[in-house]
């Protein structure tokens, strides 16, 4: 009776982890992959994939658009790198266009999510690829899907330039800056592409904070300064800081022998 109570638990367990894995790992829907975006800004670049990212906001993530001249390429293994494991890349709004400009939708494609990575199918690899995912709200990372040229437009209002809150790599890339966007371009791109950006009304801020709290901090330390003078007057007037002389050396007190 035991025995069977058992295997009716392992049973019961097995179906439930098998259960949640489906429902972690079932794949994207088609209605994520046919949403509609808009990509033909992109697909006029110069560049063999053109990336456009929207920031987000403090408290948000951003997105980013994606488009891949495939260049001989039928499948992407589509990833980001965390410290311990590769992760499945999330993505919407996929599309596929034929070297003759036909357009088909990301359901028409085969797409397949697991763990480590979403897989991309497409019929001929002289192709163009597109997508749309997840970026930071201060931060983009994405791997080279494709060799090739590179072309990176942040939003309005954006930079990478200064030092503190800035920082782009691989380096070896050409900034522009059109229409208040900043644009990043490399002739070749085979490893991750790692950006950290701000807003340019951020410096200001910033400086006005530091300026703040320095201020504050001076008025803290003037205010307890004046109290350690004006304490120590007092104790003065007291005498309690009066000095006591060491007498040692002139002999004993009178009346001692």
């Amino acid at each position: 009776m035991n025995r069977r109570l058992a295997l009716a638990v392992i049973v019961v367990a097995l179906l439930a982890t098998t259960a949640g894995c489906s429902a972690i790992f079932g794949g994207i829907s088609d209605e994520e992959l046919d949403r509609e975006q808009e990509y033909d800004d992109l697909r006029d670049s110069d560049a063999d994939v053109a990336v456009d990212i929207e920031g987000g906001t403090v408290l948000t993530s951003g997105e980013f658009r994606a488009v891949y001249d495939l260049n001989g390429t039928e499948e992407l293994s589509l990833y980001r790198s965390s410290f311990y494991t590769e992760d499945a890349l999330d993505i919407h709004s996929v599309r596929y266009w034929y070297p003759n400009g036909t357009e088909v939708t990301g359901s028409d494609l085969e797409i397949d999510q697991g763990r480590s990575s979403t897989e991309v199918v497409v019929p001929d690899g002289n192709g163009t690829l597109a997508f749309s995912g997840s970026a930071g709200s201060r931060t983009f990372q994405l791997p080279a899907y494709v060799h090739g040229s590179y072309e990176v437009t942040l939003s309005e209002g954006y930079r990478t330039s200064n030092f503190l809150f800035g920082d782009v790599n691989p380096g070896g890339y050409e900034r522009e800056v059109v229409d208040d966007r900043e644009r990043l371009v490399w002739d070749e791109v085979d490893s991750t592409i790692s950006l950290r950006y701000y807003l340019t009304r951020d410096i200001p801020l910033f400086a006005g904070l530091v300026g703040t709290v320095v201020l504050l901090g001076g008025a803290a330390m003037a205010y307890y300064y004046r109290k350690v003078q004006k304490l120590k007057e007092q104790r003065e007037e007291m005498g309690l800081d009066v000095d006591i002389e060491d007498d040692s050396d002139d002999g004993p007190p009178p009346g001692m022998k």
